[in-house]
């Protein structure tokens, strides 16, 4: 005990000298966090669209007010011609552009089907997906309140059939992107800061050859991997604790779970960073191909696969089967299930047992190969 203890030191003064490690161990998961918890939303406000009107009636005038009521959309500018929607659509200055026809005022009086239209920029999919969401909506809307109008001016004591919606959203009663995205850029920043310092650190060492001369002490091989990934566990846990507190105290997320919980699984998800961290560290044989082999193998694919910005209920079968065996997707409905609904052990149990599996089965592998490179 006392040796390894003896090599925790000796990686925390390491640590201390080089002020590169110390900024990334500490430093990188606030910076990351505070820029990715405000980049990484889905709200869309103040949609950018441009307006034809060929009626210029009372009503197609009340009926722009619609979308300009709204708060989703910003009238950018008013145009003239079918060819310089052509333009503003190119140059990319508006998403959308509503098109009135030249009788709509009439066919609204006459009872008859009004063909507005609505010209969308299609290279950006998801925002215009979102934006045409929100016109029709205010299309819809509109269209009631004049059959409305009609229905009580016309048949005096028969009033409309009307639905009256009482909504109540649980866990997220606002709506607010950044209480789903802020929990899971604290897990994904939690994984790439332990990861890297682990992969790093180990093959920095080899660099220098500090290892070999560790391997030429009575240091049992046992005691040198306890001794170089302890440390890390620790600073992953106060990593923790520094990213916990910015997202409490600064994006105002809520924490309705238990905070040893979270601690708890978070030191499980830690395993399997520093599992894979040690694995990179074993095939590389510099950081330049630690960090590459990180990148393009394991993160990319981890953040792209885990949920964290796309719905994996919308992937295709096979690629959600592949989720599977990607342990940031537990723990990303972990952090999200703790801080937002407060979830239990007890409903966390089977993302537990996967992250339990994974964890055990990557660091005894990863320290298997360590081992065989080592002796």
């Amino acid at each position: 005990m006392r040796t390894i203890l003896h090599i925790i030191r000796k990686e925390f003064w390491q640590l201390r000298r080089d002020k590169r490690m110390l900024a990334l161990s500490f430093m990188a998961p606030l910076l990351q966090l505070i820029l990715l918890g405000y980049a990484a939303t889905t709200d869309i406000r103040e949609i950018p669209i441009a307006v034809y009107d060929l009626d210029k009636s009372y009503h197609s005038r009340e009926f722009v007010s619609k979308f300009t009521n709204s708060g989703y959309f910003v009238i950018q500018q008013e145009v003239n011609s079918f060819k310089q929607i052509d333009e503003v659509i190119d140059d990319g200055s508006v998403w959308l552009v509503l098109v009135i026809p030249p009788t709509f005022g009439n066919d609204i009086l006459a009872r008859r089907t009004v063909p507005v239209q609505l010209i969308a920029d299609g290279s950006d999919a998801n925002s215009v997906n979102v934006s045409l969401g929100y016109a029709s909506q205010i299309i819809g809307k509109y269209s009631r309140s004049i059959m409305s109008q009609m229905l009580e001016r016309t048949n005096v004591g028969l009033k409309p059939v009307s639905f009256s919606p009482q909504v109540r959203v649980w866990y997220n009663a606002e709506l607010k992107s950044k209480n789903f995205m802020v929990p899971g850029v604290v897990a994904m920043v939690l994984m790439i800061v332990t990861m890297t310092l682990t992969s790093i650190g180990v093959v920095k060492e080899k660099e220098s050859g500090t290892l070999e001369q560790l391997l030429v002490t009575p240091i049992k091989p046992y005691q040198l991997i306890l001794g170089k990934l302890l440390p890390f566990v620790i600073i992953g846990l106060a990593d923790v604790s520094i990213v916990l507190t910015v997202a409490r105290f600064w994006f105002e997320i809520p924490m309705r779970g238990s905070l040893l919980l979270l601690y708890g699984l978070s030191a499980l998800f830690i395993l399997t960073t520093l599992g894979l961290g040690l694995f990179v560290s074993t095939i590389s044989r510099n950081q330049q191909q630690a960090m590459m082999t990180a990148q393009f193998f394991i993160f990319l694919p981890f953040i792209y696969l885990s949920g964290f910005a796309f719905p994996i209920e919308n992937m295709p079968e096979v690629i959600q089967y592949i989720t599977y065996i990607i342990p940031l997707r537990y723990y990303i409905t972990i952090i999200r299930g703790v801080l937002l609904k407060g979830n239990t052990f007890s409903e966390l149990l089977p993302e537990t047992l996967a992250l339990l599996a994974f964890g055990v089965s990557i660091l005894t592998l990863s320290v298997l190969r360590f081992r065989k490179k080592i002796t």
